[in-house]
């Protein structure tokens, strides 16, 4: 697993660590690979679609 450096504003970290209190998650580590697959859920349908279609322009001719 790699590691990264992120900043958050004051008031997120505060509501993740509130999370990593009530037990919703066991670190704040943890919370945000959490967020992260969720945003990755999200948008991969999109993102897939748009690859897609950046390959069939790519492919199509010019006449």
């Amino acid at each position: 697993m790699e590691r990264i450096t992120i900043r958050l504003p004051e008031k997120q970290l505060e509501m993740i660590d509130v999370m990593v209190n009530m037990g919703e998650f066991p670190s704040t580590s943890e919370a945000i690979r959490a967020a992260i697959r969720d945003l990755i859920d999200q948008r991969s349908d999109k993102l897939l679609r748009n690859m897609q279609l950046l390959e069939r322009v790519g492919t199509a001719k010019v006449v």
